[in-house]
């Protein structure tokens, strides 16, 4: 596969309520490829009539419209034809993804087959969820009825977006919302092909619209009183924005924001067991995923050992094309956040951390954003590379002097989104992962797991995704109660 067979049937329209329309601009969104810094392809740049239509159409749906006064089992059918839709797009995906943000082909091909599995799981929910239950009342009953919070706007980042979408899309679905949904302007190709799916599935007019657009139009979304409900996922600064904006018009908000995430590595489990884990859930997307461990917390006995075998193995990491199937780092998706990596890769040499591998640019590309993989050992978790997420293949390695003071070093962080425990004993899991103020913890990196909740403590963000527990985000709770 190349980025010839990228074949998307509108680049030149917007999916506004159901319906293919022209934009009411000329205006196009550049998708450059980060390998060589060129511009493959142009699609249409949602404005601000474009968005106030889209609002007004999902308002109409959700108003007037039958999608919101549907059975959930009835939603869920939708939904299942969604996925199915999805499921024979799955490669073209995982094609957009890599030309977008040069995410390796190899592990998007199998990120890209698991999509549709979201549809399907939150069909099944139609079955399970309490949308309605009868309690006792004094004198009589209640019955709780869980409906839909009303219009929602989705706001999807640049480094995942179809899985990052759907896990926001499905539950408001299924709940019965209506959606304006504005992908990033750096990534908006995957989730135009989730538009064909969506269109394929022959949703009712006005349910969904898909609005590729620039960060503006972000803001306007949720500043506009018509939406009911914002569903974030990107930086900690923009969510506190965000989240500000909501609260002002007392707005439902939720929010998936950034990680510093920390794997303690015990002493009883052997280093050749820690190294594989360690280095795949610190270089996911090329290091770009606010899940990533990145932080690698040992006891200062094993520091030594542990940081030159992680350096040596990410020294062996191939950087390369993203196209090809053999490579495990690709270029970052922008010059910015290439310059960014970079920024804090020198910030840590001067703060006193020791670089092990990597460090700079690869001297085998002269154009596109690559980055090589960099290993620092001797961090103290006061410096600047330990405490803000770099999104990047950038890893931290801190030692610690008890399981005490690892767990201490843990939770110095304003973050709370995912750890790590790496031991052999499931009982010190257990034990450590009550102690640490994060939202995930699993035994030698294995999680998170689809199907499961995610989402964090503190700056990582307001509410959880992923399972039964996010249509909990797109309803409201309203008793109404009887005499007997």
């Amino acid at each position: 596969m190349n980025m010839g067979d990228l074949r998307l049937q509108h680049p030149d329209k917007l999916f506004l309520g159901g319906q293919w329309v022209e934009p009411s601009t000329d205006r196009t969104l550049s998708i450059v490829h980060p390998a060589n810094g060129e511009t493959v392809l142009k699609v249409a740049d949602a404005r601000e009539d474009d968005i106030d239509r889209a609002i007004l159409s999902a308002r109409k749906a959700f108003d007037e419209g039958p999608w919101p006064r549907l059975t959930p089992a009835e939603r869920a059918e939708y939904l299942l034809r969604f996925a199915d839709a999805i499921d024979v797009r799955y490669k073209a995906i995982a094609l957009a993804q890599t030309i977008q943000i040069g995410a390796p082909l190899g592990p998007g091909m199998h990120i890209a087959a698991g999509l549709a599995a979201e549809p399907r799981r939150t069909a099944s929910f139609a079955a399970t969820f309490p949308f309605r239950e009868v309690r006792p009342a004094i004198g009589g009953s209640a019955t709780i009825w869980r409906e839909a919070v009303g219009v929602v706007a989705a706001i999807v980042p640049w480094n995942l977006p179809s899985h990052l979408g759907l896990i926001k899309m499905c539950p408001a679905l299924l709940a019965g919302c209506t959606l304006v949904v504005k992908p990033s302007p750096e990534a908006p190709l995957d989730m135009l092909l989730i538009a064909e799916a969506a269109s394929e599935a022959g949703f009712p007019k006005g349910v969904i619209s898909i609005m590729p657009a620039d960060r503006d139009i972000g803001d306007r979304l949720v500043r506009d009183p018509r939406i009911d409900k914002v569903s974030f996922t990107g930086s900690t600064a923009a969510g506190r924005h965000i989240g500000a904006v909501c609260m002002d018009r007392m707005a439902r908000v939720s929010l998936e924001l950034g990680g510093k995430s920390a794997a303690i590595v015990l002493d009883d489990i052997p280093i050749e067991k820690v190294v594989p884990s360690l280095v795949s859930m610190s270089t996911i997307l090329n290091g770009q995923a606010c899940m990533g461990l990145t932080r690698v917390l040992v006891s200062k006995k094993r520091r030594a050992e542990l940081t030159e075998a992680l350096g040596a193995a990410y020294a062996r990491l191939k950087v390369g094309d993203p196209f090809d199937l053999s490579t495990r780092i690709g270029p970052l998706a922008t010059e910015r956040q290439r310059d960014r990596v970079e920024y804090y890769m020198g910030l840590g040499i001067r703060q006193g951390a020791r670089l092990v591998t990597g460090g700079q640019r690869p001297i085998e590309f002269n154009r596109g954003y690559f980055i090589q993989p960099t290993v620092f050992g001797d961090v103290t978790s006061d410096m600047t590379i330990a405490r803000e997420e770099i999104f990047g293949p950038v890893l931290s390695v801190i030692g610690y002097d008890d399981v005490d003071d690892a767990i201490r070093i843990a939770n110095d962080s304003v973050y709370g989104l995912n750890g790590a425990v790496y031991t052999e004993d499931a009982d010190q899991v257990s034990a450590i992962a009550r102690r640490l103020r994060t939202g995930t913890v699993a035994q030698n990196g294995m999680g998170p797991q689809p199907g499961l909740p995610f989402g964090g403590f503190r700056q990582s963000g307001i509410g959880r995704e992923g399972s039964i527990d996010a249509l909990h985000l797109f309803t409201e709770i309203k008793a109404v109660y009887a005499i007997d």
